[in-house]
């Protein structure tokens, strides 16, 4: 049995504690999150230019009825130049090892950071 999800990419939120087992952390959010000291955030990286534009994070609002939507629009997003860009790096992070996408979104499972996980899944076993 093969699956396309890949348990060597994982998502998290930034404020739990780091485990041993994350390996590269990376955020994935355009702006710091609120109450996390970078030693806390024990960040492999910050890759800003992967998040969402603005405007696509503000009419999204985590709405989860819209999560579809975002989803598209924001893989739309990821073919500029740019996100490109930094979402090669995440790929490169991902082949040497264990990559842990944080986000400060309180759900994680609707967040930026699950669809870069669905995006890179799907590109390593294309």
């Amino acid at each position: 049995m093969t699956t396309s999800d890949d348990p060597r990419i994982r998502v998290r939120r930034i404020y739990d504690d780091p485990e041993p087992s994350d390996g590269t952390r990376v955020l994935v959010d355009r702006v710091w999150p609120r109450g996390v000291s970078k030693d806390h955030a024990n960040l492999g990286e910050w890759l800003k230019d992967v998040a969402p534009s603005t405007e696509l994070r503000q009419w999204y609002g985590h709405d989860p009825d819209k999560y579809d939507e975002f989803a598209r629009r924001y893989r739309e997003e990821l073919k500029d130049d740019t996100r490109a860009e930094a979402l090669d790096r995440l790929k490169d992070i991902a082949e040497k090892g264990t990559l842990t996408l944080l986000t400060a979104s309180k759900r994680d499972d609707i967040s930026q950071a699950a669809v870069l996980k669905k995006t890179l899944d799907s590109g390593r076993h294309g």
